[in-house]
């Protein structure tokens, strides 16, 4: 017979003692299971000690988490975290280095747990450590000297633990005064400071700039990005993170009128050749942190065109109506009119016929075409760009077409417009950056205008194409949906340079896109006859049992999630997995993302499967109505899955990627007895289905398969021809 559920066996040690073995009763309360522990070996002031988790969390027991208690598991008795916040305190204020040093180091240790911290921050505790770093390194100069190693240890532990008690968000951001902001500045600001002191500062700055305005201005005042710049000099990738993500919280929170004075500042200071030199073309690889962070500087560098993106061109401005006069210089200089006059009719009538060479709607006043927004005034400049630094293509482009009889001509002027608008969604420009997303290219960081360099390439892809496809006026949104596809193309392939993507983009001429189609079309031909159909009917069930098998089994393996916190830098993981007999949901936080499986005995927590009401994705999920950033981030929420268990209590998701997204909601939904509905499900059962038709009609290769099945032929007149075996 079983033993009841409530009962859990446990070892429990003691220092200086042997580990006692003991059944815990879950009914009975927390204080009275310690209460007989201590009474075990003759502890008095049971009031005063607690349960930890025996590993390297060493975290405590509490009425909330008990129930993750399971049978073998491994516990500690300890001092209370009352008593043991209480001890620190008093320690980390002592006269001597080695006691103050170490309790420092402890300090560190303890605050990741958030029973601890709470108690820790109730005593003041964040005040203290305020209060260390801001007269601690004057009151300890003379040591430094001395004990330079010791200096940068007691710093280190104790920007550490600062660190980890805010992480848990009990205490606001906005109350730390001038003098510590200017005290963690002057960390980052020294050209010679201990690695983990730099590190911490960093942090330290980047979620005061992401979690108040007010404290963003106060660290902005303090630090230049002059003074950041030599951190991504070194060869410390972690150093670099941390310093590109200090500059993003900056960009990211600048006022707009500032964002264009902060983009020419970091042109001055060659920040794009120094990440292209010391990072992006560093020997060593480049990890996920690093390429996130890239990620948003690209993001962030693109939404600076925004501004343009959304800015009508007014036509009665004569400025910008200047800028569309030059294009037609530059393109018919040979062919300007002689300055001996000509009446205004015969000139109206030249600039339109110059307009309508240049491919403009409008041919009388193409500033009209310029009045759409996206993209606005960003394709004037784009094409200004393209007829000023690559004054041959356009002139070849523009003349090539104008010259044109037979209806094949490309429009330079819509076909410049509607590209920008293109590439403009390809980089969503104007979106904010998702918290999950890598996807940076290199070659946006080996141009200083890489956006209009970018261009430049596509235009005369477009022009190629038109001329491939032998393309009229009305096939015009054709040419774009190829142009669209070659782009694409190019970029999945992450081109280093945009000479790479060039050469790309000379291999993907529309002849190989169409043999891309074909053969994709192909591999997903869907045969229409009756009983090719009824056969895929008959098909389809097993193929399904087949996705929900795999999806189960990659539950049964696991994932890694990654915990969304204000501080990104400090990453936090937890692990979820499925027992194999898929009855239970193991789940327990992680150090550090894992290399492989992660055994189901090394995850505190669990969940029967039979608990499980629902799963909740999206915007209905808890953790997105919690988080007002997030909650606008349409990449985060799109990856937001909540599973609801008994007493309305919710275990919250955000999947690494698209994929595990679908696997886990599939394989959820499997458990659930409910559809697999996901895009992955879909696209399987098609590639699954295909595959199996084409091997089942494998021996019916070039027979014409009957739309009916063959007529029965009458009865024979006799059975004469019947050999009778008996």
């Amino acid at each position: 017979m079983p033993p009841p559920a409530d009962l859990v066996k446990v070892a429990i040690e003691w220092p200086g003692a042997f580990p006692k073995l003991m059944e815990i009763d879950q009914k009975k309360p927390l204080s009275a299971i310690i209460k007989e522990v201590c009474e075990g070996w003759s502890l008095g002031n049971h009031e005063n000690f607690a349960l930890q988790i025996a590993d390297a969390t060493n975290f405590y027991i509490t009425e909330k988490n008990r129930n993750d208690i399971k049978n073998g598991s491994i516990l500690r008795l300890t001092t209370s975290p009352y008593q043991t916040a209480v001890q620190l305190h008093e320690r980390i204020q002592s006269t001597s280095m080695d006691s103050k040093l170490e309790s420092l180091k402890d300090l560190a240790n303890a605050s990741r747990d958030i029973t601890f911290a709470q108690e820790f921050i109730n005593l003041d505790g964040i005040s203290l450590l305020t209060l260390v770093v801001e007269s601690g390194s004057e009151r300890y100069q003379k040591i430094q000297k001395i004990m330079k190693p010791c200096f940068g240890d007691l710093l280190s532990f104790t920007l550490t633990a600062f660190v980890e008690l805010m992480d848990h968000g009990i205490v606001s951001w906005d109350t730390f005064s001038v003098a510590f902001i200017k005290k963690i500045a002057s960390y980052v600001n020294k050209s010679a400071m201990d690695t983990a002191v730099l590190q911490r500062s960093l942090a330290i700055l980047e979620s005061m700039v992401l979690n108040s305005q007010d404290l963003y201005h106060k660290v902005a005042q303090e630090i230049t990005i002059g003074q950041l710049i030599p951190h991504l000099q070194g060869t410390d990738q972690d150093i670099q993170t941390y310093t590109i993500a200090v500059i993003n919280a900056l960009f990211l929170k600048a006022p707009e009128e500032k964002r264009q004075e902060m983009a020419h500042i970091l042109a001055q200071k060659q920040l794009r050749s120094i990440i292209l030199s010391n990072v992006i073309r560093s020997p060593t690889p480049i990890n996920d942190e690093m390429s996130h962070q890239l990620y948003v500087l690209q993001v962030l560098t693109f939404n600076l065109l925004e501004d343009r993106m959304m800015t009508k061109m007014d036509p009665q401005d004569q400025a910008q109506r200047d800028i569309i006069f030059e294009l037609r210089r530059i393109a018919f200089d040979v062919e300007c009119e002689p300055n001996n006059g000509g009446s205004t009719e015969k000139r109206k009538s030249m600039y339109t016929r110059d307009y309508k060479k240049l491919g403009f709607i409008n041919h009388v006043n193409p500033a009209v075409d310029f009045t759409q927004i996206p993209p606005g005034m960003l394709a004037l400049d784009n094409m200004l760009y393209f007829a000023r630094h690559h004054q041959d293509a356009y002139i070849r482009i523009v003349l090539e077409n104008s010259s044109r009889e037979d209806k094949h001509e490309c429009p330079f002027g819509r076909s410049s417009i509607e590209l920008t608008k293109m590439l403009c969604e390809i980089l969503k420009v104007g979106e904010l950056p998702s918290e999950n997303c890598h996807d940076f290219h290199p070659m946006f960081f080996t141009h200083d205008r890489s956006f209009e360099e970018f261009f430049c390439i596509c235009i005369q892809l477009l022009n190629k194409t038109w001329k491939e496809m032998r393309a009229t006026s009305e096939d015009f949104n054709k040419v774009m949906q190829v142009v669209r596809e070659q782009i694409m193309r190019a970029l999945t392939l992450k081109p280093n340079s945009l000479d790479q993507f060039k050469s790309r983009l000379q291999n993907l001429s529309y002849t190989e896109i169409l043999k891309i189609r074909q053969s994709e079309r192909m591999n997903q031909e869907d045969f229409q006859s009756r009983p090719i159909l009824e056969l895929r009917e008959k098909i389809q069930p097993e193929i399904m049992e087949l996705i929900k098998q795999q999806r189960l089994n990659r539950l049964c393996d696991g994932t890694c999630f990654r915990k969304i916190s204000s501080r990104r830098r400090q990453d936090k993981f937890w692990y979820c997995r499925l027992s194999p007999n898929h009855k239970v949901l193991h789940y327990g936080d992680l150090e550090e993302s894992p290399q492989g499986e992660v055994p189901h005995d090394s995850l505190q927590e669990k969940l029967p499967v039979a608990d499980i009401k629902a799963v909740i994705t999206g915007k209905d999920c808890p953790h997105m109505k919690e988080k007002g950033a997030l909650k606008q981030n349409k990449e985060v929420l799109e990856l937001a899955f909540s599973v609801l268990y008994e007493s309305d209590e919710y275990l919250n998701f955000i999947a690494p990627d698209k994929h595990e997204y679908c696997v886990w909601t599939d394989g959820l939904n499997a458990l659930l007895g409910k559809e697999m509905t996901s895009d992955y499900t879909k696209s399987d059962m098609d590639t699954l289905l295909s595959m199996e038709m084409k091997l089942r009609l494998l021996d019916l290769e070039n027979i014409q398969i009957p739309e009916a099945p063959p007529p029965i032929p009458k009865e024979p007149s006799n059975y004469d021809f019947v050999y009778d075996c008996n």
